[in-house]
Order: structure tokens, then sequence, then C-alpha cells
């Protein structure tokens, strides 16, 4: 992918905010406390997006910094609220001093950093001792029809995966670098319920398809649409699971 293609998807999520923050999964709640375990801790949520992961870790008893750099994203989160406002920055750049957080948290979003300089930025503002910890919802692909997907789109000129790259990645090349210590994964199976419209809903949220002509949107539904009618597990059905593996990571600052 040309420096244009990647720099125009990875601005292309504020425009559909609303539809990203409604159809995207959630976590599952055993991966984040994996990362971060149960007592609370002060958590920066680096590329918080609308919120979906920062609502989590609240949930979960922490206090959460949520730093996200697209405004129409932060505008989606503070609307739904039920977490603390979104600030602005970046992976590159995160808006705190110097170990003043537990923890670092990034949900989706890993993928689109600059890995070096946002290495260097996460152990800046962790304490000693910290943990980082990337996660991913990763379509399960050793499910027949959820391959079957990924190939469809692929030839439609749609998906890319780079967050299947991302993790693919960091299992050839573990580390976040010599601020920190060994990097740990597991993996997170879980699924959600979709209908014929919301599944095509969860496509028209990829960066992919965001940034894409009308030629080729029509070229990415038109695959997905086939898949549905003809698939043998999805054709009839009103409803299905669509299964993911959740990759999770984590390692401390030394």
């Amino acid at each position: 992918m040309d420096p244009a293609t990647w720099q125009e998807q990875r601005r292309s999520f504020g425009a559909a905010a609303e539809l990203y923050d409604r159809i995207r999964p959630s976590y599952p709640a055993a991966a984040i406390r994996w990362i971060l375990g149960d007592a609370p801790l002060r958590v920066v949520d680096l590329g918080a997006g609308t919120g979906i992961l920062t609502r989590q870790v609240v949930a979960l008893g922490h206090d959460v910094i949520p730093v996200e750099p697209d405004a129409g994203m932060r505008a989606r989160a503070v609307a739904i609220g039920r977490a603390p406002r979104p600030v602005g920055g970046t992976a590159e750049a995160i808006p705190l001093g110097d170990g003043s957080v537990d923890a670092v948290v990034v949900g989706q979003s890993y993928h689109w950093f600059d890995a070096d300089r946002a290495h260097r930025e996460v152990a800046r503002v962790l304490r000693p001792g910290g943990v980082f910890g990337p996660v991913w919802n990763l379509r399960d692909e050793e499910v027949p029809w959820v391959a079957e997907l990924s190939r469809h789109l692929y030839r439609a000129g749609g998906d890319t995966r780079r967050d299947a790259r991302g993790d693919a990645k960091l299992q050839a090349d573990p580390t976040f670098g010599p601020a920190f210590g060994p990097v740990e994964r597991a993996l997170f199976p879980h699924s959600t319920v979709h209908t014929r419209a919301s599944l095509l809903d969860l496509v028209h949220s990829r960066s992919y398809y965001l940034a894409a002509d009308a030629t080729r949107r029509r070229s990415v539904d038109a695959a997905v649409s086939e898949l549905l009618d003809n698939h043998p597990d999805l054709a009839g059905r009103e409803e299905f699971e669509l299964p993911y593996v959740t990759a999770a990571y984590r390692a401390r600052k030394s």
C-alpha cells in the first residue's frame, strides 16, 4: 500500500464514528483482565476511538485517560458518555507526564502507529513496572465461511486486514523495544450475532471501504451479498454468529 493510501485510510474513521461505535465488537472482559489484572490502575487507552475499550476498562474499575487524535471519534465518545472525556493526542506524542500512569492499552489501533516512536512514548508515560497491552479482535478464519468472507473481500479490492497483519508482525517479532521486558500473548475466542444488514454495516466500517470510491464500494457489497446468498452456512438464515479470536499482548516496562 502506498503512503498516501495508508494515510487516507488512517484518517477515514471520524466521518463514520457513529457507525464504527455501533457495529464494531467489544472485547472479552477476560482479555482486559489478563492485561491489567484486577487491582484498580491509572490506564491510558491509546487511540481510543469512540471509547469502545475505554468504557469496558472503566466498568472494570480502572481510572482511564482516553487519548485519540481524530476529532470526530472524540466527539462520538463524548456524545455516548459513560467514560472520561477523551483528550487529543497520538501514540507518538502522548499528552501526559513522564511515569504518570500504571498501564497503557490499545484496542484495534496499534497497527496504525509508528511503532518505534510509539513504544518510546508509551515507555515514557509508564511508571517502572507498568504494563503495555495492545489487543485486537480478529475474525476467526478457521471457520470456513469467515475465511471465504476474507477471500471475497480481498478479491473485490477491499480488506487488507491491517489488524491481522499487525498481530502477525508481533507474533514474528514479539518486542516493544528495549524499554520493555518479554512480550506475552494470549487468545480469547468470542462471537457476535449478525444479520445480513449488520454484516454489511461491519464491512462498511472498515478503513478500506471508507476510503474507497463508489465503484470499489459496489464491488465489495456485491461480494458480501454473494457470500450471504450462496454459502451453505449462511444462505436463508436471518441471524448468524461471526466468530472472533481476540489476540491480547502484554509486557512490562523494565
